[in-house]
């Protein structure tokens, strides 16, 4: 399988792999790595705090860096503390007994003295260097999560605001978020990688307390600290000990044949954010937006270090450069009022999380003149004897700005990217006279590549945060010195995130494609083209129109130019025609004739509408157990775009959590574009989300989710049994003349279809689902449990006690061209499938001559008849059934006067006409739950009496 590559944050840095043979794994030349030779904080003034290995495997003056090295030093900062509450090491994840512990003092790493030597977890200070691939986070507005720690500062997230990503498993608080890296899954490529094998992406904690260690079979996880590992892909746990023994290739687990492979997901969208590229709904976006703007941390809510009513101590704070001046964001340090300049510059390299030696930095007081001068006020407190003296007193300023000393050179590493050269990295030394021309020959050099075209390479910048990954390709003639200067002032902790790596100066084939559906229907790409030009000002020569889905109002927008993209793609947002909004989405390409032969991916569509707040989470927890571009979010363009996505997948299937209503959306897109899918019969599951479910009760997936394992649905997915289920076609034609507005002439509505899947209502179920529509368009925040929804239903029903039983006095029925005799009834009721109103069997079990067993793929639907509320009350209760009428494959009803009718529990107001139900083509293939995987449960009658009319595996 092809791979895009390992992204752990702790992964080990000793992976196997080097040259250039064409199945290497991304790990033999990685994109990202620290971008100047750092050392950890040195620490040999605690001699009370054991500390680990040397400082770096890699000196200033080596031309390569093997990939076969040495695993980096965890880097802790560990002194021993007093302990005063109950205590765990976060290495064996036991109690610490006694009263000293030891402490890292700067991402709070916990140890018992006896773990201090076997600690490999690495420090959050150190995790940036350890990132192969930079993928930015896709973090949800700021919430709570209870049982959670955050990633940076191991410190439990209890009531503190916390960022989320939408895509992996970090959890950080907002304090914390620019500290985080940029190591989120990578879930697709822009053409540049091209690797067979994919590695585990390691997250640490924040799992099951239960979880067992894939190595020794001890318990992994804890929910007293952050410990144990975890791969995002596969769910493979161990212990940060064990972690490092396992094979580095990742085979996706049970998930693996539902799974989209990551390496056959092509999206080049380096000018979208990873909201536009995983389609977060827009409110999301908004909300996300905002918290940008002040990168995850508030004025007020600036981060501290405890401070104490200790006189003896003073706080500072200290600024990393120009841009947290700007933004009023320092970060505040506690320090003793008698301290050297060298120990509070390594508290606030400490509080910025850089793991640098502090004699290469010094402190600069915070004044106007500091902000545009070079001169170092202080000089770290050197007095002019050279002795090192007190610098905080009495009258010491508040706020600090953090430099790095003026050096003549640095020695910078350049990685080769995904040239496939076998080093990681080469340092160059460079000065103020080296420019990047001179740098790519030196690099070329080394690599035994001089006699190419320094034409044929370029040097690029990367800058990786949390929140983006930004690229910016540096000009042959810029000096390199005064660059790492220029983003050294801006931020030395921008400084420590941002890398340099040389690529080769290819330009691919750029081709961005965005959906734009909201378009009239039926009209030719000439059409489209004309109207997309007069309200998008699209250009002929970047941009080609492709009427893909004419009649759903859709066209594909296939663009050459990253910039275009993105201007059409925000302009959509912002643009009506005929009133009626546009919807812009970007489509990834799936490379189909990769996907592995056992694959058959899965397309989830979710409603978060349904189910209350169960649907949002839901939708969050298969973007992490799948690969996020086969999760589709309806209300984010419905499920158009995620049909399109799939539409040259030889085979898949869909899962739709949602209720029925959701699920007849689904099965209606696919009808009408099923002529443009590779596979035009995939199978069906459902998630049932909704208030009744009825579908999802015959299909076996239960009443209603109510917040299983979404891994355990998964795998029932995987497993289900493929039945063929029956849809139907009512036409809608209404004979009565009703006014026009536009031009006062009396006309009748046009014909109307629509599509069946469970069963269709005249009458008193149809009335009674119009109020409790009504109920909830007046006040839908209320309508968020299957409890409270239903309690509707019985007040609405309670209300229509008196109603009278005239119903066979207001329309007349055809069956197969027969005329039927109504009996004395209020409701008219035809089935599709043997579960109504929330599992009732209104046909009923008993046997008769006179009607087949129904079932849902007979190509017949039942015809049943209800007297009124308390007669619908008791099939509800399974103290009756209904008045079976007729059993037929075509049907026309007469209506003498308006009545409500529903179908599959969307009810309008029916004028007086024809209404004809036929047969709608082809079956639909449905996933059917396996019955050894249901949980022995005593079932309800209703349930029970439901499953049984459908006579075998495959509904036949």
């Amino acid at each position: 399988m092809a791979a895009d590559g390992a992204r752990s944050r702790f992964g080990n840095l000793g992976y196997r792999g080097g040259g250039g043979s064409s199945n290497s794994s991304p790990s033999s030349s990685p994109k990202l790595g620290r971008g100047k030779n750092r050392t950890p904080p040195q620490q040999h003034k605690r001699t009370a705090s054991p500390h680990f290995g040397s400082p770096s495997s890699s000196s200033p003056g080596a031309k390569h860096q093997q990939l076969k090295q040495a695993p980096l030093s965890p880097a802790h900062s560990f002194r021993k503390v007093t302990l005063t509450k109950p205590t765990f090491c976060h290495h064996c994840t036991d109690f610490i007994w006694g009263l000293a512990g030891f402490q890292c003092e700067v991402c709070n790493f916990m140890s018992h003295e006896k773990c201090l030597k076997h600690v490999k977890t690495v420090c959050s200070c150190m995790a940036p260097s350890l990132v192969r691939v930079p993928v930015a986070h896709c973090f949800r507005p700021p919430g709570h999560y209870k049982k959670k720690f955050c990633t940076v500062c191991r410190k439990h997230l209890e009531d503190a605001l916390t960022l989320r990503c939408e895509v992996c498993e970090l959890h950080v608080h907002t304090d914390c978020a620019q500290f985080a890296c940029s190591d989120c899954r990578q879930c697709h490529h822009d053409g540049q990688q091209n690797h067979d094998t994919y590695h585990h992406h390691w997250r640490e904690g924040n799992m099951s307390s239960s979880a067992r260690c894939e190595v020794c079979k001890k318990t992994c996880g804890s929910s007293e600290v952050l410990s144990g590992m975890k791969c995002e892909w596969c769910g493979i746990q161990a212990h940060a000990a064990c972690y490092i023994i396992l094979n580095h290739e990742c085979t996706f687990g049970r998930l693996r044949s539902m799974v989209l492979p990551p390496n056959c997901v092509h999206l080049q969208a380096r000018n979208f954010s990873k909201m536009h590229c995983f389609r977060i709904s827009e409110s999301i976006q908004a909300e996300q937006d905002e918290d940008n703007e002040n990168d995850g941390i508030t004025q007020g809510s600036v981060k501290e270090t405890p401070t104490s009513a200790d006189s003896s101590k003073q706080s500072l704070k200290i600024y990393d450069g120009h841009d947290a001046v700007k933004r009023n964001q320092p970060r505040i340090i506690s320090v003793p009022r008698i301290s050297k300049s060298e120990e509070v510059v390594e508290a606030a390299l400490r509080a910025y999380y850089i793991p640098d030696d502090p004699q290469e930095y010094e402190l600069q007081t915070l004044t106007q003149q500091s902000l545009v001068s070079d001169d170092i006020i202080n000089r770290n407190g050197a007095m002019e004897d050279g002795k090192v003296g007190s610098v905080f007193k009495e009258a010491t300023p508040e706020a600090w700005i953090i430099r790095e000393k003026p050096k003549e050179r640095e020695i910078l590493k350049i990685y080769p990217g995904w040239m496939k050269v076998g080093v990681a990295y080469i340092s160059i030394p460079v000065n103020k006279e080296h420019t990047v021309q001179a740098v790519i020959q030196e690099v070329l050099i080394q690599l035994g590549r001089q006699k190419e075209n320094l034409e044929n390479f370029r040097l690029v910048e990367v800058l990786m945060s949390s929140k983006q990954v930004q690229r910016m390709v540096l000009p042959f003639e810029q000096i390199i010195f005064d660059r790492l200067n220029e983003v050294q002032k801006t931020s030395i902790r921008q400084m420590n995130q941002t890398r340099f790596y040389i690529e080769e100066n290819e330009k691919p084939e750029i081709k961005i494609h965005i959906l734009v559906s909201g378009l009239p229907p039926l009209l030719s790409s000439k059409e489209y083209t004309d109207i997309l030009k007069e309200h998008l000002a699209i250009k002929d020569k970047l941009v080609s129109v492709i009427p893909a889905y004419s009649p759903q109002g859709a066209v594909v927008l296939e663009i050459v130019c990253f910039s275009e993209a993105e201007r059409i793609f925000m302009l959509v947002k912002d643009t009506s025609i005929n009133n009626k909004q546009l919807h812009g989405v970007v489509i990834p390409h799936i490379m189909h004739e990769k996907l592995p032969q056992e694959t058959c991916p899965l397309l989830v569509f979710v409603n978060p509408k349904s189910g209350g707040l169960k649907g949002r989470e839901l939708l969050y927890s298969l973007r992490k157990l799948l690969n996020p571009h086969q999760v589709f979010e309806l209300t984010n363009g419905g499920p158009l775009p995620g049909f399109h996505t799939f539409s040259q997948v030889p085979y898949f299937r869909v899962l739709v959590c949602g209720g029925d209503g959701t699920v007849g959306w689904v099965l209606g897109a696919l009808e009408e574009i099923r002529y443009k899918l590779a596979c035009t019969e995939p199978s069906i599951a459902v998630l049932p989300l909704g208030t009744g479910n009825d579908l999802g009760r015959v299909l076996r997936w239960g009443a209603g989710y109510s917040g299983e394992d979404p891994y355990s649905v998964l795998i029932s997915v995987n497993e289900a049994e493929n039945v063929l289920m029956d849809r139907w076609t009512i036409l809608l034609d209404a004979q009565e003349a009703v006014d026009s507005m536009e031009n006062g002439i009396s006309e009748p509505d046009p014909p109307k279809i629509v599509q069946m899947n469970n069963y269709c209502g005249i009458g008193i179920d149809a009335e009674l689902s119009l109020d409790f529509h009504h109920a909830r368009e007046i006040e839908p925040g209320k309508f968020n449990s299957r409890f409270h929804n239903k309690g509707v239903y019985v007040k609405a029903g309670l209300q229509k006690l008196s109603h009278n039983k005239n119903l066979h006095r207001i329309l007349k029925l055809q069956v197969d061209q027969q005329e039927v005799e109504l009996p004395n009834i209020e409701g008219l009721i035809f089935l599709n499938i043997p579960s109504w109103g929330s599992g009732a069997d209104l046909w009923g079990s008993d046997n008769d001559n006179r009607y087949g067993k129904p079932r849902i793929d007979d190509g017949l639907l039942e015809v049943v008849g209800v007297t009124g509320v308390v007669h619908m009350g008791q099939v509800q209760g399974g103290l009756r059934s209904g008045i079976r009428i007729a059993q037929g494959s075509y049907f026309r009803v007469t209506l003498l006067k308006p009545i409500p009718v529903q179908v599959d529990g969307e009810p309008w107001i029916q004028p007086p006409g024809q209404i004809i139900i036929s047969a709608a083509g082809p079956k639909v293939h449905m996933l059917k739950k396996s019955k050894q995987k249901q949980k022995k449960t005593s079932a309800s009658s209703k349930d029970t009496k439901a499953d049984s009319v459908i006579l075998n595996d495959n509904g036949s």
